[in-house]
C-alpha cells in the first residue's frame, strides 16, 4: 500500500513540473522570466485560470482549445505532461527513495527540456549541457556508474568528461573536414561531457551508439517521407538524452550486449 501511494505520488508530481518543463522549453531560449508574467493564450493573451491548467486534464476537458477564444492548443503541452509524469514513476520505480534518485529525475527533467529546445531550434542552451557535466563532478561520490574510494570514482567521473568532449570533437574536426561544413554543433559536444562525468567512459561509448542508431533511424523517416534530410539539419540532442537517460538507469550493462 506504501509502494502504490509513492507510485501515486510520482505520477502526480511527474504531471505536475511537466507542465512547469512546458514554460522552460518555450521561454528559456527567448530569455524570457520562468516566473512571470502568468501563463496566458498565446493568441487572445487571456491569462489561464488555475483550474485550466491542470496538466494532461485540462487539455482533455477543453479538448485542446482556449476556453476563452477558443484556439488551438499545442499537443506539445499534454504529451510532455504526460511523458514527465511517466518517466518520474519509471525511475523511482526502478531506483526507490534515494538520493540517486532525486539526482536522476533532476537529470531527467532537464534532458526533457535541451531535446525539446534542441528539436525545436536546433540548439542546446549551456545552462543545461555545462550544468549537468558541472552536476556530474559535484555528486561522483554516490554515483553507482562508479566503483572504488572516492579518488578512483572522480577519475572515472573526470576521465569519462574529457574522453566524451575531447572524443567528440576530434570527431567533428575530422567530420567538418570530410564533408565541408560543420559536423556535430558545440552543444551536442558539451552534452557528451556531460554523459562522460555521468556515466563514465563506457557511458559514452554506448550513449554515442544509440543516439547513432536513433539518429540514422529519424534520417531514415525523413527520407522515406520525403522531407529531403540531405539539406536538413538532424538534432543530435534528443538521440544523446536517450542514451544518457538509458545508462543513467542501467549503468556498466550495455556494454555487454554489443
Amino acid at each position: 500500500m506504501e509502494s502504490l501511494f509513492v507510485y501515486i505520488l510520482s505520477l502526480i508530481l511527474g504531471a505536475m513540473v511537466g507542465s512547469f518543463l512546458n514554460v522552460c522549453i518555450y521561454r528559456i531560449p527567448e530569455n524570457v522570466s520562468l516566473w512571470w508574467p502568468p501563463s496566458t493564450c498565446p493568441k487572445c493573451k487571456t491569462r489561464i485560470k488555475f483550474y485550466d491548467n491542470i496538466p494532461v486534464l485540462s487539455y482533455l476537458i477543453l479538448r485542446g482549445k482556449c476556453r476563452n477564444c477558443k484556439a488551438g492548443i499545442s499537443a506539445q503541452y499534454p504529451l510532455i505532461e504526460a511523458t514527465t509524469s511517466l518517466l518520474t514513476l519509471f525511475v523511482v520505480y526502478k531506483l526507490g527513495l534515494t538520493y540517486w534518485t532525486a539526482i536522476t529525475l533532476l537529470v531527467t527533467y532537464s534532458l526533457i527540456v535541451l531535446s525539446m529546445i534542441d528539436f525545436r531550434l536546433y540548439i542546446i542552451p549551456d545552462r543545461f549541457s555545462i550544468g549537468l557535466t558541472v552536476l556530474g563532478l559535484v555528486v561522483f561520490f554516490i554515483n553507482p556508474a562508479f566503483s572504488g574510494n572516492l579518488t578512483a570514482k572522480f577519475l572515472q567521473c573526470l576521465t569519462g568528461g574529457a574522453v566524451g568532449f575531447f572524443g567528440l570533437w576530434g570527431m567533428a574536426i575530422i567530420g567538418s573536414l570530410l564533408f565541408k561544413k560543420e559536423a556535430m554543433g558545440g552543444g551536442d559536444i558539451k552534452l557528451i561531457a556531460a554523459v562522460g562525468t555521468l556515466t563514465g567512459v563506457s557511458g559514452v561509448i554506448s550513449t554515442l551508439i544509440i543516439a547513432s542508431f536513433l539518429g540514422l533511424v529519424y534520417y531514415a523517416v525523413l527520407f522515406i517521407l520525403k522531407k529531403n534530410p540531405q539539406n536538413k539539419t538532424i538534432p543530435f540532442g534528443p538521440f544523446i538524452s536517450i542514451g544518457l537517460f538509458i545508462n543513467i538507469l542501467f549503468p556498466n550493462n550495455l556494454l555487454l550486449l554489443y
